[in-house]
C-alpha cells in the first residue's frame, strides 16, 4: 500500500495532482499494477501488485544471484530461471521485501525512486505491505497454546516477517530461557543468603558471560540455517545521503559516490561534547531529584510529608521524557549531518548514540545510589541543607525545619530495583500494548462517529469490510524492532549490574519476558503496521552492547556487593578504602576475562548445527566441481597410456628410427634428455633395477 496525502488549497491541489499521476506512472513503469481507493480523510490508498509472476522470479533470481556474488550464497541459482524459484520457491517475506526494494530502490537500481515525504514524493506518506488476518488468528491461536518457542515457530516468523523480526524473536527466546537459571540462583540467593551475595554475584557474571558467548554463535547459527550469512555486506544506499564527487572504484572501475571521511570525522567528533551534554543534563537531573527525594523520605519531618514524597516522582516523569526527547532529536540530528551514505552504517550510528541516551535514563538513578549514595553519603550534607533551606523559604517559617538524623540506607538500591522490576515492567507493558491500543480504537470509533461514515458509502459492498481494515492498518504507527531490542538490552542491564541487590529481579524479569513474547506479536499484529521483511544476519549493534553490560556487570555487582555487604552498613563513608574497592574490581574484572576465555575455548570445540550444515555444503560443491572438472580423466585411464609408463611392446622400430632421426638433426640431445633415453618404458626400468639389484647383492656375498 502507497498512501497517499491529498492537499485542498487550489495550488497544492495541483501539484499533488500531478505528482499523483507521476506516482501511478513510476509504479507501473518498473511493473507494478496499480489501484486506488479512498483513505481516510484527506488521503488516498493507492494498492500494488507485480503485474505478473515472471516478474516475481526474475527479481527473485536476481536478488539471490547478488546474494551469490557477494558471498551470502555458498552456490549460485544456475543458469534456468524457472527451476531455481521450483527449487526454492519464493516465500511471502522475500515476494513483500522485492516489491517494496522495487518501489524504493533508485532508478538506476531498477526501481522507481520513491521515498516517502521527499523531494517530488512529498505527498506519499508510508509504504508498507497488509496484515494477513487469516495467518495473523491462527498464529495467535497456536502461540495461546505453547510455552516456549520451537525453530519451526521462528522459521513461520522469518517467512512472513523477514529475517530482522525472526531474529528479535529468537533472541527473547533464548533469552528467557537462559533466564531459568539466574531466577533459580536469585531465588536460593535471596531465602539462604540475602541480599548483597557473593555467591549470586558470581554466579550473574558467569552467567552473562556464558549468555553473551553463546548467543553469538548461536545468531551465526541461525544466518547459516536462514541462508543470510554475510547478508549485510549488501548494502542498501540510504536517499538522503548528499555526495560531494565521484571516483573510480579500484576493484570494478565503476565510479562511486563519496562523501569525504574526514568531513564526516569532524562531524563524528561532535559526539564528545554531545556525551558530556548527556552525562551534565542527565546526571545533573538524577543527582538533583534524588537528593530531593532523600531529603523528603529520610530527613524532612514537616507538615505535607506524605505528599511530598510523589514530587520526586512527578519531577521525573515530566522532566525525564522531556529532556530524553530533546537530546534524541539532538542525536538523530547530528547522526544525519554524519551523512552516511548506507541505512546499516546510519542505523548503527543512530542506535550507538540512542543506547548512550538509554543507558543515562535508565541506570543513572541506580549509579548514583550505588556509587554516591552508599559509599559518600556524607558529601550530600550541603545538598540536603539546600532543600532544607529552600524548604524554610517556601513555608515562610522562621523556626527551624522538623529533621531526622540523615543515614545512607544500602536498602534503598533494592528498593529502586524493585520499582524498576516490577512497576516499571508492568508500567512498560501498559503503555506498549494496551495504551496504543486503546487509543486507536478511540481514534477510529471518534472518526466513525464524525464522519458518519461517509468514506464508507463509497465503497463497493464486496469491498467494505476489506477497505475498512486497510484504513485500520493506514492509521497504525510503524513497527520498530529497534525498540524492542532496545528494551531487552536494558533489562539485561538491569540484570547483570544491579540484581545482586535484589536477587529476584530475574524471577520477575523471566515471568515479564514470558508475557513479553506474545505481547510484542501482539503488538505487531494489532498495534502496528506489518513490518518491511527486511533481512539480517545478527541483532546488529546491539550485540556491541550487550557484550559492554556483560562485562560492565561484572564491575558494579562486584563494586555493590563491597560497598553493601556484611558489617558495611553503616551509613557512613568511613569503613570503606579506596584499595578494598579497587581489589574487588580487579578480581572481578579478571574472572570475567577468565570465563569468558574458558567458555569460547569450550564452545570453539564443538561446531555448531548450521557452521557443520554450511561446510558440508561447501565440501559437496567443491566435490561437484572437482567431478565435472577432472572426473572425465578416470575414464580415459583405460584407454590412455601415461606418460613415462610406457610398455615395452610400444617401443617399435619406427619411435627408434625417429627418435634417431631427431637426434641426427639436433644432436645427441642435452645431458638431461640423453639421462632419460637411456631406459626405455618400464620394463627397461626394472630389468636395469634388478641387474643392480643382483650386482650388489653378490659383492656382499
Amino acid at each position: 500500500i502507497v498512501l497517499y496525502s491529498i492537499a485542498y488549497t487550489p495550488l497544492e491541489k495541483a501539484k499533488a495532482e500531478a505528482a499523483f499521476v507521476q506516482l501511478i506512472e513510476a509504479l507501473t513503469n518498473i511493473g507494478l499494477t496499480t489501484a486506488v481507493r479512498n483513505g481516510e480523510k484527506d488521503s488516498l490508498l493507492v494498492f500494488t501488485r507485480l503485474a505478473s509472476n515472471d516478474l516475481l522470479a526474475q527479481q527473485a533470481y536476481s536478488s539471490r544471484l547478488q546474494d551469490w556474488l557477494q558471498g551470502v550464497r555458498i552456490s549460485g541459482p544456475g543458469n534456468d530461471i524457472a527451476k531455481a524459484i521450483q527449487d526454492e520457491p519464493v516465500t511471502e517475506a522475500e515476494r513483500l521485501r522485492l516489491v517494496y526494494l522495487l518501489i524504493s530502490n533508485s532508478r538506476n537500481e531498477g526501481g522507481a525512486g520513491i521515498t516517502p515525504g521527499q523531494g517530488q514524493w512529498k505527498y506519499v506518506e508510508a509504504i508498507f505491505p497488509l496484515h494477513d488476518n487469516a495467518f495473523n488468528k491462527e498464529w495467535l491461536h497456536k502461540w495461546s497454546k505453547k510455552y516456549v518457542l520451537e525453530q519451526s515457530d521462528l522459521d513461520e516468523i522469518r517467512d512472513r516477517f523477514g529475517e530482522g523480526v525472526a531474529f528479535y524473536f529468537a533472541f527473547l527466546m533464548d533469552y528467557l530461557r537462559f533466564q531459568i537459571f539466574p531466577a533459580a540462583v536469585g531465588f536460593a540467593a535471596w531465602m539462604l543468603m540475602g541480599q548483597f551475595s557473593t555467591f549470586y554475584a558470581i554466579c550473574s557474571c558467569l552467567w552473562s558471560v556464558v549468555f553473551f558467548e553463546y548467543w553469538k554463535r548461536k545468531e551465526a547459527d541461525l544466518a547459516v540455517t536462514w541462508g543470510v550469512r554475510g547478508v549485510s555486506k549488501i548494502q542498501h544506499h540510504r536517499p538522503e545521503f548528499k555526495w560531494e564527487f565521484e571516483m573510480e572504484d579500484s576493484v570494478t572501475g565503476e565510479p562511486v559516490k563519496v562523501y569525504p571521511p574526514a568531513k564526516r570525522l569532524q562531524t563524528q567528533l561532535l559526539q564528545i561534547p554531545f556525551a558530556l551534554v548527556c552525562i551534565v543534563v542527565l546526571g545533573g537531573l538524577v543527582a538533583t531529584v534524588n537528593s530531593l527525594e532523600i531529603y523528603i523520605n529520610e530527613v524532612y519531618g514537616g507538615p505535607g510529608k506524605q505528599y511530598l514524597g510523589f514530587l520526586p516522582t512527578i519531577l521525573l516523569v515530566v522532566l525525564t521524557p522531556t529532556f530524553s526527547t530533546i537530546l534524541m532529536t539532538a542525536a538523530k540530528r547530528l547522526t544525519d549531518m554524519e551523512n552516511y551514505d548506507t541505512l546499516d552504517a546510519h542505523h548503527a550510528a543512530l542506535v550507538q548514540k540512542q543506547f548512550v541516551l538509554n543507558f543515562m535514563t535508565s541506570y543513572m538513578a541506580l549509579i548514583f545510589t550505588a556509587f554516591v549514595y552508599i559509599p559518600f553519603g556524607h558529601v550530600l550534607h550541603p545538598l540536603l541543607n539546600f532543600w532544607g533551606k529552600t524548604a524554610q523559604t517556601l513555608t515562610m517559617s522562621e523556626k527551624p525545619m522538623t529533621t531526622s538524623q540523615f543515614e545512607s540506607n544500602p536498602q534503598r538500591i533494592a528498593n529502586q530495583m524493585y520499582f524498576t522490576t516490577v512497576t516499571a515492567q508492568i508500567i512498560n507493558f501498559l503503555t506498549e500494548v494496551v495504551v496504543p491500543y486503546v487509543k486507536h480504537k478511540a481514534t477510529v470509533k471518534a472518526k466513525e462517529l464524525s464522519e458518519k461514515d461517509a468514506v464508507k458509502t463509497n465503497d463497493q459492498p464486496d469491498e467494505a469490510d476489506f477497505l475498512k481494515r486497510v484504513r485500520n492498518q493506514a492509521g497504525l504507527e510503524d513497527y520498530d524492532v529497534t525498540a524492542d531490542y532496545r528494551e531487552m538490552i536494558m533489562q539485561f542491564g538491569y540484570l547483570s549490574l544491579f540484581s545482586v541487590s535484589w536477587p529476584l529481579t530475574a524471577c520477575f524479569f523471566l515471568i515479564n519476558n514470558w508475557i513479553e513474547l506474545r505481547s510484542d506479536a501482539l503488538k505487531i499484529i494489532i498495534g502496528c503496521r506489518r513490518p518491511i521483511p527486511w533481512r539480517a544476519d545478527s541483532i546488529g549493534p546491539w550485540l556491541t552492547a550487550l557484550g559492554f553490560l556483560s562485562w560492565l556487570g561484572s564491575i558494579t555487582s562486584a563494586a555493590i556487593v563491597y560497598l553493601c555487604s556484611g558489617d558495611r552498613q553503616a551509613g557512613s563513608g568511613s569503613y570503606i578504602t579506596a584499595g578494598g574497592a579497587l581489589l574487588s574490581i580487579l578480581l572481578a574484572e579478571h574472572l570475567y576475562f577468565a570465563a569468558q576465555l574458558a567458555v569460547r575455548t569450550v564452545m570453539g570445540k564443538v561446531e555448531s548445527p548450521g557452521l557443520q550444515r554450511e561446510r558440508k555444503e561447501r565440501f559437496q560443491l567443491k566435490k561437484k566441481l572437482l567431478e565435472e572438472t577432472v572426473g572425465h580423466v578416470s575414464s580415459e585411464k583405460a584407454t590412455v597410456a601415461v606418460p613415462g609408463a610406457e610398455k615395452t611392446e610400444q617401443i617399435t622400430r619406427e619411435t627408434l628410427e625417429e627418435e634417431a632421426r631427431l637426434a641426427s638433426l639436433h644432436g645427441h640431445g642435452t645431458p638431461e634428455e640423453r639421462f632419460w633415453q637411456r631406459q626405455r618404458g618400464m620394463q627397461d626400468t626394472i630389468l636395469v633395477g634388478r641387474k643392480l639389484i643382483a650386482e650388489q647383492t653378490s659383492g656382499r656375498s
